[in-house]
C-alpha cells in the first residue's frame, strides 16, 4: 500500500506539473509613459472639449421631422439642430394672431368712436321723438279744452295724458342716447379693450415660443460630436442614454485626468505637465492647468476599480 500511493502521488505530481502553461516574457506591445520630472502625479485623462460633452436634448416631446446638422459641423450659437413636428404650434399662432386683430379692432372702434355717420340718424330720432310729443301735447290740450266734460270719457282724457308722458320719456331716451355717442367711449371701456389687447398679444407670444422651442438650437458656439436625432424618430424628454446629439466646444480641448485623493495634495496648480496618448508614450503634449474639482468621484468612473476617490483635474 505505501508503494502504490507513492507511485499514485508522483503520477498526480507529473500531471500537474505537465499541465502548467509556458510563461514566456514578452516585451510590451507599446513602450509605457515614462516621466523626465523628479516628482510627478500620475493619472489617467480623457480628453474631451473645453466645455465638456453637452448632451442635447429636447424641451418637449414630439417626432423629429428634420435634422439639421451632421456628425463634425462647427456652428455658432442658436444655429438650429432638429426640429420636431411643429403643425399644432403653428396653428395655434394663426389662431392667437387672429384674436389679437381681433381686440386691436375692438379697440380702434372704441377709440374712434363716435363715428360721423352714427349721429345723423340718432338726431334724426330725437326730432322724430320730438314731434310725437307735440303731437301728444295737442291731442291731450284739444280734449283738455273741451267745454261740457260729458262730450268726452275719463279713460280718453287719461290715455291722452299717459301718451303724453310716454312721447315725452321718448324724446328724453333719444336725446340721451344721442349725448352718449357723442361723448365718446367711456375712460373704463377703453380699459377693458386695451386689456384685452394685451391679453391677447401675451397669448401669441406664448404660443409663438411654445412653436421656438420645437426647433432645438445650438447652446453656444461649438462642433456637432455625435448625432443619434433621425427624422421620423421620436424624441422623449429628459435624460436620455443615448443623447439625441451631443454638442461641445472644440476650440481648446481639455484634459481631464482623475487623481487618487490620496494623491491630491501632491498636485501644484503651477507646475508643469504633459500628456502622452495611450500607445504612443513618445509622444509629449504640454498642458496647461485649468481647474481642480475638489468633488470626490468613485473610481470606477474610468477604470471600474474598486469604489474610493478621484479628484477631477482639468487641463489643456
Amino acid at each position: 500500500m505505501p508503494i502504490f500511493a507513492a507511485l499514485a502521488l508522483a503520477t498526480a505530481s507529473y500531471f500537474v506539473w505537465s499541465s502548467q502553461p509556458d510563461r514566456l516574457t514578452a516585451a510590451p506591445l507599446g513602450t509605457p509613459p515614462a516621466t523626465t520630472y523628479a516628482q510627478t502625479v500620475a493619472a489617467v485623462g480623457l480628453v474631451e472639449p473645453a466645455s465638456e460633452n453637452i448632451a442635447i436634448s429636447t424641451p418637449l416631446p414630439g417626432l423629429v421631422t428634420a435634422v439639421h446638422v451632421a456628425a463634425g459641423d462647427a456652428l455658432p450659437a442658436g444655429a438650429p439642430l432638429f426640429t420636431l413636428d411643429d403643425r399644432a404650434a403653428r396653428a395655434v399662432v394663426a389662431v392667437r394672431s387672429q384674436q389679437v386683430a381681433a381686440a386691436h379692432a375692438a379697440l380702434t372702434r372704441l377709440e374712434r368712436s363716435p363715428r360721423p355717420e352714427d349721429l345723423p340718424p340718432l338726431r334724426a330720432k330725437v326730432k322724430a321723438a320730438a314731434q310725437g310729443l307735440a303731437d301728444a301735447s295737442v291731442q291731450q290740450r284739444l280734449i283738455e279744452d273741451v267745454d261740457d266734460p260729458r262730450a268726452i270719457s275719463r279713460e280718453d282724457l287719461l290715455r291722452r295724458r299717459i301718451a303724453t308722458e310716454a312721447a315725452a320719456a321718448a324724446l328724453e331716451a333719444a336725446r340721451a342716447e344721442l349725448a352718449r355717442v357723442q361723448a365718446g367711449a367711456r375712460s373704463a371701456d377703453l380699459m377693458v379693450a386695451r386689456a384685452a389687447l394685451e391679453l391677447a398679444r401675451q397669448e401669441r407670444l406664448s404660443a409663438t415660443v411654445d412653436l421656438e422651442r420645437l426647433t432645438v438650437r445650438a447652446p453656444r458656439a461649438g462642433t456637432v460630436l455625435k448625432v443619434n436625432a433621425r427624422p421620423g424618430e421620436y424624441a422623449q424628454i429628459g435624460v436620455l442614454a443615448a443623447p439625441l446629439i451631443v454638442f461641445g466646444d472644440t476650440g481648446d480641448l481639455h484634459v481631464r485626468a482623475d487623481v487618487d485623493e490620496q494623491e491630491a495634495h501632491l498636485i501644484d496648480a503651477g507646475g508643469a505637465a504633459v500628456a502622452s496618448p495611450r500607445g504612443a508614450a513618445d509622444t509629449r503634449v504640454p498642458l496647461e492647468f485649468v481647474r481642480i474639482e475638489p468633488l470626490v468621484v468613485p473610481k470606477r468612473q474610468l477604470t471600474g476599480m474598486s469604489p474610493s476617490g478621484w479628484t477631477p483635474a482639468y487641463c489643456r
